[in-house]
């Protein structure tokens, strides 16, 4: 069979694209077809590891599951992680390429769209339908050309669209409408139908809605999809999505919400847990003093998230929680900040120097230009419970505290460290939290409880999140617009 291919673009940022491709390709899995999820560039500081050894964005990762395929660093192939408001670090075909501005990376893009269309080529070579995503909007004229993401990267692929708004943001119509009239004729005549998300109450008070869009575009409507509920189970992109269940339980973990905060995903099994309170502590804010565990996460630049951390006086109210008898856990850079000195001689953060970091375990992280990109796997040290997860950072650890390193890797090497007492630890691994065993024991240790199958949970929602969207998009129509890949 050739390949077919669809894509899925929004009205703006942030219109549960990635969520419909999601249960797009859970469903069209479930029809027994051989489904990829592809997005041309992504731009997040939430990376996944794949197994053959590289970064792609976690939404993509999320997307391979639900088509219940390994993720690979083909689905994303440019993935851009922000380090300064003017300034990312790029991902090319999981690796790292080259940290640019964004002037530098405009002159970039002709190589990159290469690497972006070989990519593609090589998935639709196994696949029997590949989803794809688009980022941000195609009525985004002033950055069409050389666009890697959106119509550019549609019209190099030749591959029909689909848009769809957010009628939750309000102005639906206009946003559908407003789109076909910013886009030449050419980018307007790629889009293939229409479909509108994430709508609350009676549809069919929608109807005379739908009925205007596709008068006014002479674009066919595909589907009006109603707010997913369980939403909320899935792993967040963003971090502003992440939140805790609708039953806020009493152990309360408290997450300073860094400028460069980096896969989180640590939180999502944590956030999942009925019993557990947690809540993203925003700048200007102060870290709650009911806290059971301050949780430090990771960041794309730790000593420019440690100026921010002290600069809110976090610093002050970690060290509070601390004489309080609190916990604290720091994970890849909330690892390093909680050292007592972080060196960068050379100066691969930007300055070259050494800083004193929060003190609260005796270790020093170095910064080196090697990045560890792996997978990992190993076992609790206290329970010899097995927990796995990924590794993605710069720099290595070294300190007396690490003789109590919490963890022992499947190649022997220990991994972590922790205060004399154990209320104050640290360790590179992200992903130990989504293992049920090592999380219940963890929670128990602190005071909490556990009661959620999170991997489970992960799978079950997917299933729902497919039969939610096949009730509500047409997939016969969707499947016959999806174009042959070239």
């Amino acid at each position: 069979m050739t390949a077919r291919a669809i894509m899925i673009q929004g009205t703006g940022s942030n219109v549960g694209k990635s969520m419909l491709v999601a249960g797009l390709a859970r469903a069209f899995a479930d029809r027994g077809l051989r489904v990829r999820p592809f997005k041309p560039q992504n731009m997040s500081n939430n990376a996944a590891v794949t197994e053959d050894g590289g970064e792609i964005g976690r939404a993509q990762a999320l997307q391979a599951r639900a088509a219940r395929v390994p993720p690979r660093i083909d689905m994303n192939p440019v993935l851009l992680k922000p380090e300064t408001d003017t300034g990312a670090q790029v991902i090319l075909q999981g690796q790292r390429y080259a940290t640019l501005s964004a002037r530098d990376y405009a002159r970039e893009k002709p190589r990159l769209m290469g690497a972006i269309l070989e990519s593609f080529a090589r998935l639709a070579a196994e696949a029997d339908l590949v989803v794809i995503e688009g980022a941000g909007s195609p009525a985004e004229i002033n950055l069409r050309a050389g666009d890697l993401a959106n119509m550019g990267f549609a019209e190099a692929a030749d591959i029909p669209v689909i848009l769809v708004g957010d009628i939750d943001r309000g102005g639906v119509i206009a946003q559908i409408v407003g789109t076909q009239a910013v886009l030449s004729d050419g980018d307007a005549a790629r889009i293939k139908g229409f479909a509108v998300n994430r709508f609350r109450g009676d549809p069919s008070l929608f109807d005379a809605g739908m009925d205007e869009i596709a008068k006014r575009t002479g674009w066919p409507a595909l589907g009006l999809v109603p707010w997913f509920d369980d939403a909320w189970r899935l792993p967040a992109e963003d971090v502003m999505d992440l939140t805790s269940g609708p039953s806020a339980g009493t152990f309360k973990i408290a997450v300073p919400r860094l400028n460069r905060i980096a896969n989180f995903d640590d939180l999502d099994p944590l956030s999942a847990e009925p019993g557990v309170t947690l809540r993203i502590v925003e700048a200007g804010q102060p870290l709650p003093g009911d806290a059971d565990l301050v949780l430090i996460p990771g960041t794309k630049a730790t000593i420019a998230d440690l100026d921010h951390l002290r600069a809110q006086g976090w610093d002050i109210d970690i060290a509070a929680h601390v004489r309080r008898g609190g916990h604290v856990m720091g994970l890849c850079g909330g690892y390093q900040i909680l050292g007592k000195w972080i060196s960068d001689p050379q100066g691969i953060e930007g300055r070259v120097g050494r800083w004193p970091g929060l003190g609260l375990l005796d270790v020093e992280t170095v910064m080196q230009p090697a990045k560890q990109v792996r997978i990992s796997a190993a076992l609790h040290r206290d329970s010899g419970l097995a927990v796995s997860g990924y590794e993605i950072h710069l720099g290595y650890t070294r300190g007396t505290d690490c003789d109590r390193a919490f963890l022992r890797l499947s190649d022997g090497r220990n991994e972590g460290a922790a205060s004399p007492d154990g209320r104050v630890r640290g360790c590179y691994i992200h992903g130990l939290y989504a293992s049920d065993a090592f999380r219940a024991a963890d929670l128990a240790r602190m005071g909490g409880v556990s009661g959620v199958d999170y991997e489970g949970g992960v799978e079950a929602t997917l299933d729902k999140l497919a039969a939610h969207v096949s009730r509500h998009l047409d997939l016969d129509r969707i499947w016959e617009l999806a174009g042959p890949v070239r």
